[in-house]
């Protein structure tokens, strides 16, 4: 396949600690009462998934992985199989990563404070007149993180393999290029649909995987936009603008190569 050849470089990635939060939050627990065997077979899966699209890991995602794999195989061995007390800091091995976690998450929370104090402070005038009655505006969409994304891509990736048989062959009609022209010519400017509904129509895990890309990369030139109806909830693709499609196939292959 063509598109195998294609790397996805994405500016939208955070880093590790920030897909520990989003797993930790995902089940629900408290973040100093982490199981560290779910949360490891968790993260693996995503580092599993960002190798199967092919998309750049950095250093700090594996090296993540790596502890996350020794804190397991300590919290399985027998208390007396432990370290001695001068290699082991506390007797909880998960306590250190729980301590970065809660503080990173700390400066999380600011940093999203300070932004809501922007937003709240950019329409605060020391002289303002009367505001003109106008329709109430919708709640807003929460917000579409890449680990929702990649989230709804396994879901989605996962019923396909259940509903096909999965065989050696390579189906290579389709470049990430093509999918782009393919999208861009199925969906009108403001035009929706559930993330799910772009993959019905794949007959293979090849193009499943080569839509997927195709959406990535329509994101990054900003041509779609996804909304999501609450946390964790169900994600909708909407395009916007109505830049030509020979255009766009310009931009991503300069974006390409």
């Amino acid at each position: 396949m063509e598109g195998n050849d294609y790397k996805v470089r994405l500016d939208i990635f955070e880093g590790p600690l920030d897909l520990l939060l989003y797993l930790i939050k995902k089940d629900e627990v408290d973040i100093q009462d982490i199981s560290i065997t779910r949360i490891t077979g968790q993260y693996l899966r995503y580092i599993e998934t960002f190798r199967l699209l092919n998309i750049d890991l950095a250093a700090e995602f594996i090296v993540m992985a790596a502890n996350l794999m020794y804190l397991k195989s300590r919290t399985l061995l027998p208390r007396q199989e432990q370290p001695p007390d001068e290699e082991a800091e506390e007797d909880d091995p998960r306590w250190e990563l729980i301590r970065q976690l809660i503080e990173y998450k700390k400066f999380k929370d600011a940093a999203s404070i300070l932004s809501r104090r922007e937003v709240e402070q950019a329409d605060r005038f020391a002289l303002q007149p009367e505001k003109p009655e106008v329709d109430p505006e919708p709640p807003p969409l929460a917000e579409v993180s890449i680990f929702d994304l990649i989230r709804a891509f396994q879901n989605v990736l996962k019923r396909f393999e259940e509903s096909h048989e999965l065989g050696d062959i390579v189906d290579d009609r389709f470049t990430v290029a093509d999918k782009i022209e393919m999208l861009l010519d199925r969906f009108a400017s403001g035009q929706a649909c559930r993330f799910d509904q772009l993959f019905e129509d794949a007959t293979t895990k090849s193009e499943v995987i080569v839509t997927f890309l195709a959406v990535l990369e329509l994101m990054k030139m900003n041509q779609f936009v996804l909304r999501q109806t609450g946390v964790f909830g169900e994600i909708e693709i909407e395009r916007r603008g109505k830049a030509p499609a020979s255009e766009t196939l310009e931009s991503f292959t300069e974006a390409a190569t």
